[in-house]
């Protein structure tokens, strides 16, 4: 069955982005839907918006046109949150407040979590990268297959967030693990079994934190936790318990499984088109245009949890968004939309090369990390680890092939791994063959 023929009788976007046929490849039917159906109603009510343009505006009119459920509300959403620990923390994060909460909270965060204190972190993260590669070296200098996913991927952000956040690295560890748990329960379609694992999960993230910032208040060091929770002279303002809980929470779940798969879908982009390799052989400039491109073409979270709520009836091509209507954007649509980065499918650097992070030398704005007052807060760190990684990897292991096909994780919001096997070429790699274009997400018929 065709993407027209799977689609003509689609009443959930959301529920077929979840399915199994569009684990590997979701873009063709984010295509079609972009194409005849851009303004989507699913079976539940909500609306999901696929065109750039659409997502530029919505992003950008949060606290205008659209806005946060006030917290008497949520139960009219998500009918589980009045019993839900994940749900109602979620609904605490920044993320879910408008002005004048979100401006106090988003002021006090980047009081301390500034741009300095990031580019202060960079010989931490080149340090752990360094360290990361060594210990895959002998395994790969041995002719065996090692997962780039498990013994690099996702263990940069989790010893940089342990880092930040000045707690051991096993501690770290053994948060990460709930990590998934708690993701899948937040998603639309979860069922109570998943909620509970979630809230179970989140019950142990909250008792961790909140021994941290104890041990933090007594004993502060130079991390981001004691500068949170420390006296500033110049303002009487600071951040809750709760509330500094809360923005862990968050931080643990955004900056943690999006950063292990941007990494992997870039290391993925430097096997398909070795071609393109020379952007990360250069100068800064160079490497910042591959990681904008690389966060472009694949997104790692296709569509926003965040709720958006239509503050009065909205017409969007040709369709009316009723008041009080939740609203989501689907951010890998956006980012493939051909009416803003012309060729969208193909995987050029040279789009970004020179710019502004996020901003194409079209003018576009590259959706990955939101739009407006909701812009992701870790997105310089997240540079910071894709631009401190990718050169490191080409420079250490230039012969680096697919052992095998990549594992994804099946999700309906997230483009993540389970397995990325990498060795050596001449090693018995697996060459670009039938399986193509699941690794490089081109069109049906195109090849590496």
């Amino acid at each position: 069955m065709d993407v027209q023929e799977t689609t003509a009788a689609c009443r959930d976007a959301f529920a077929e982005l979840a399915s199994p046929a569009r684990t590997h490849d979701p873009y063709p039917f984010m295509r079609w839907l972009r194409e005849h159906d851009p303004v989507h109603r699913a079976a539940s009510g909500l609306f999901l918006l696929s065109r750039h343009a659409d997502i530029y505006w919505t992003l950008k009119a949060t606290g205008d046109a659209f806005r946060a459920p006030a917290p008497g509300e949520l139960a009219r959403y998500f009918p589980r949150a009045a019993t839900s620990r994940s749900l109602n923390l979620l609904a605490s994060t920044i993320v879910m407040k408008d002005p004048p909460a979100h401006t106090r909270l988003r002021r006090l965060i980047s009081r301390d979590f500034t741009m300095r204190q990031i580019e202060n972190l960079r010989p931490s993260i080149a340090r752990i990268v360094a360290a990361r590669l060594d210990r895959m070296a002998p395994a790969l200098e041995r002719g065996e297959p090692v997962d780039l996913h498990r013994e690099f991927a996702l263990a940069l952000p989790m010893l940089v967030l342990a880092e930040l956040f000045g707690m051991p690295q096993d501690d770290m560890f053994g948060l990460a693990a709930v990590i998934d748990p708690i993701l899948k329960g937040l998603g639309p379609h979860a069922s109570d079994p998943q909620l509970a694992a979630a809230d179970a999960a989140s019950a142990r993230v909250q008792a961790y934190f909140g021994g941290l910032i104890q041990r933090k208040r007594t004993d502060p060091r130079h991390d981001i936790v004691s500068m949170l929770v420390g006296a500033h002279d110049n303002d009487a303002d600071t951040l809750s318990d709760a509330e500094l809980i809360s923005m862990l929470w968050g931080m643990l779940l955004g900056g943690f499984s999006t950063t292990a798969a941007t990494i992997d879908h870039a290391v993925l982009a430097m096997l398909a088109y070795p071609e393109q390799r020379h952007w990360l052989q250069g100068d800064a400039v160079g490497v910042q245009a591959f990681v904008e491109e690389v966060l472009r073409r694949d997104s790692p979270v296709m569509f926003s949890t965040t709720m958006r709520i239509a503050q009065r009836d909205i017409e969007l091509g040709g369709v009316v968004i009723p008041k009080n209507a939740d609203v989501r954007v689907l951010i890998a649509a956006g980012n493939r939309d051909p009416d803003a980065f012309a060729d969208p499918d193909r995987f050029d650097p040279a789009r970004f090369y020179g710019t502004s992070p996020g901003m194409s030398t079209d003018g576009k704005i590259m959706l990955s990390f939101g739009h407006g007052i909701r812009f992701c807060v870790g997105a310089q760190l997240a540079r910071v680890q894709l631009a401190e990684s990718l050169p490191r990897i080409q420079a250490r292991f230039p012969t680096l092939a697919l052992a095998e096909p990549p594992t994804r994780e099946p999700s309906e919001f997230l483009r993540t791994f389970r397995a990325l096997p990498v060795r050596l070429r001449g090693q018995g790699e697996l060459r670009c063959a039938s399986w193509s274009t699941r690794i490089c997400a081109q069109p049906a018929g195109s090849a590496c």
